[in-house]
């Protein structure tokens, strides 16, 4: 039996809240609570949810930024949170992240080339500007863009170029934290479009988290429902939206009029 891509057992986060009162125990908050999943390659799996239901700290968790408090983060068969840092520098050369506003991730005093580049500098890959070519020619960019800062792009360019930064390591996963939330409509589906043919080039797994059930019910395979940091549902996503288990899924699936 083959060994899944990515699987989560059990994992829980927590953290501590500010005190309330000098002398009372600060209260602790559970972000993300006993979730277990799997993904195989070329799948995607959306995780959808409201503000605050834990998608971004479950993201936080696949990419090794934080560890659970219980459970297990297993990437390629590897035990993620028991990695050196320099272990796991290198094995982050095969998951990569898409975050939600580009401009943010993107250095403004720098080319973009440069920043296209930073994950292969880590690692110190051999021929850095012909991958950073091939990387902004995936996306639908020139290799002469590499010399342009990012203010001289637009919004739906600029998230292109985040896409071409998380590719040029050719990752077998990408996780892409609500990558389209802040685009307009008519740019959120040509990046929607671009993630996907991507996917089909390269055979990409994804996790796309989202708070847009639309969106994740039209280019998911799998669907994990959150809410206050617990999975409410996970499975097929054409059984999920056929049957739904929980009041709330069904309350989105009405909201998105799907």
């Amino acid at each position: 039996m083959s060994v899944p891509l990515l699987e989560l057992r059990g994992v829980t986060r927590r953290y501590k809240m500010p005190r309330a009162a000098l002398l009372r125990a600060p209260a602790v908050l559970t972000a993300v609570n006993d979730i277990s999943l799997t993904l195989v390659r070329g799948q995607t799996l959306g995780v959808v949810g409201e503000s605050g239901s834990g998608k971004s700290t479950l993201a936080r968790m696949i990419m090794a930024f934080e560890a659970p408090d219980e459970g297990t983060v297993l990437f390629e068969g590897t035990d993620l949170n028991r990695l050196g840092a320099a272990a796991l520098r290198r094995a982050r050369q095969r998951f990569q992240m898409v975050f939600q506003d580009p401009f943010g991730s993107l250095d403004p005093r720098r080319t973009v080339g440069w920043s296209i580049a930073e994950p292969l500098r880590v690692t110190r890959a051999p021929d850095i500007g012909r991958r950073v070519s091939e990387a902004l020619d995936q996306v639908g960019l020139r290799a002469a863009d590499a010399e342009k800062y990012p203010h001289e792009f637009s919004g739906g360019q600029r998230q292109r170029i985040a896409i071409a930064r998380a590719i040029v390591t050719r990752p077998a996963l990408l996780v892409a934290d609500e990558a389209v939330s802040a685009l307009d409509v008519s740019v959120q589906a040509q990046i929607l479009n671009l993630l996907m043919d991507l996917q089909e080039e390269l055979g990409l797994a994804m996790v796309f988290i989202s708070h847009d059930l639309a969106v994740v019910a039209c280019i998911c395979d799998q669907m994990l429902v959150m809410r206050h940091g617990d999975s409410l549902e996970f499975g097929e996503t054409e059984e999920v939206v056929a049957n739904p288990r929980h009041e709330y899924t069904r309350t989105l699936l009405t909201a998105s009029d799907i």
